[in-house]
């Protein structure tokens, strides 16, 4: 059973962006770049929204980010945030089209034990923050827009690009049923001379981001929710958004094979979870490449050497929701009369920008796709010259961004 649990959280990834497509003049694309005042270094996911607006974005492994905004809010604030640092907001006037620099500064504050409410028991606190789903994420059902990429690098260079603006049906975080997606607009490529004639693809698709929501989907986590098969504890405390956040390290007690460690972060006076980082500690090579790897020549070993999970939530009006989440996996390939191994690396990332509350959904069976879906192989290309719209996009590394130019060029 527990290898089946990842197999499916680990094959299957997504990301999510807003839905709402208007006219390209009707927004403006603002760009910048978030760093760490003192160090200069980049902070990657840093969120970056409009107050009192659904619009957002976050940025990518260099600090940098897009938001496109309507033109009509030429009044707006932008705020700035993310784990460890202290908010920052500012006038949409302070920013250029070009290149706006952010600085962070990281927060100082100490945290008393009165304001962490004298928790000691770890465990307790996890239990108490999942028996509070219906309490403090959303409770009815809603229609997300968000934006997903997936990507395959061999080494340094990419092979492999699929992006899609997606719709998400999301249900109740007290409801058994499953969310379900349906794709909007999407495009890829692939190159695939520079896969080493061995073709790697990922399964799931925007699923796969969407199920490490691990309030709503806890079994992929904490197989059946069995949180006693788990050691939790304590760490020093931290502050988020200017709220008190414990922060649980948690590992599996049984080792003998693959195992999930990470840390919680915890509201400390709702005990919501705001966001989660945590990974697959992989051991024993053959069974997880019997979990990854479904398909492959008799000439060949594959197996994963690092499996990396995020996963975000945001706030709108007291309740909590899936935001933001990525994945990471490294694998290695060893061919038999090859004297130097391959590394490949799998990213897939999903942001939720735009969101609206409905009680049932409009969309028929037949326009939701399956959680088995391959990007690369059951989705359109670059076919439409306005793919994006008003849509706010995850800034790929540069050398993404120029294979996309490059795509653009050849059908223009």
């Amino acid at each position: 059973m527990k290898t089946k649990t990842y197999t499916f959280i680990l094959v299957i990834f997504i990301f999510i962006l807003s839905m709402t497509v208007s006219a390209q003049e009707d927004f403006k694309s603002y760009r910048g770049f978030v760093i760490n005042e003192l160090t200069e270094e980049p902070i990657t996911s840093a969120k970056v929204e409009v107050e009192n607006h659904d619009f957002s974005t976050v940025t990518n492994n260099e600090g940098e980010f897009t938001l496109k905004i309507p033109r009509k809010l030429i009044n707006a604030v932008i705020t700035i945030s993310y784990l460890g640092y202290e908010n920052k907001s500012l006038h949409l006037r302070n920013f250029n089209e070009e290149r706006t620099r952010i600085e962070l500064l990281e927060s100082s504050e100490k945290l008393s034990e009165v304001n962490l409410y004298q928790i000691k028991d770890a465990l307790s606190l996890v239990k108490n923050c999942f028996s509070k789903r219906g309490e403090n994420y959303m409770d009815n059902s809603m229609v997300m827009t968000g934006f997903y990429r997936e990507t395959i690098q061999r080494g340094r260079r990419n092979v492999s690009l699929s992006e899609a603006v997606v719709k998400i049906h999301k249900e109740p975080y007290t409801s058994n049923k499953r969310d379900r997606i349906s794709i909007f607009k999407a495009r890829k490529n692939t190159d695939y001379s520079r896969l080493d004639t061995l073709t790697l693809k990922l399964r799931g698709g925007p699923y796969s981001s969407l199920y490490l929501d691990v309030m709503e989907y806890p079994e992929f986590l904490f197989e059946d929710e069995q949180l006693f098969n788990y050691s939790f504890s304590l760490d020093e405390p931290t502050s988020i958004n200017n709220r008190y956040v414990h922060q649980i390290n948690f590992e599996e007690n049984e080792k003998n094979n693959s195992w999930y460690s990470g840390t919680l972060y915890i509201d400390a006076a709702t005990s919501t979870l705001l966001k989660a980082n945590y990974k697959l500690n992989i051991e024993n090579r053959k069974l997880a490449a019997k979990m990854f790897v479904h398909r492959k020549p008799g000439s060949v070993k594959v197996y994963p050497e690092q499996i990396e999970y995020k996963v975000d939530y945001f706030e709108k009006n007291g309740k909590w929701y899936y935001g933001h989440s990525s994945a990471m996996l490294e694998f290695v390939v060893n061919w038999k009369k090859k004297l130097f191994n391959s590394r490949f690396t799998l990213n897939n990332e999903m942001i939720v920008t735009n969101r609206e509350e409905t009680a049932k959904s409009n969309l028929k069976k037949s326009n939701y796709i399956k959680p088995s879906i391959v990007m690369a192989d059951d989705v359109s290309g670059f076919r439409d010259s306005n793919f994006w719209g008003s849509s706010n996009i995850i800034e790929p590394e540069k050398s993404i961004q120029n294979a996309i130019e490059k795509i653009k060029e050849k059908l223009d």
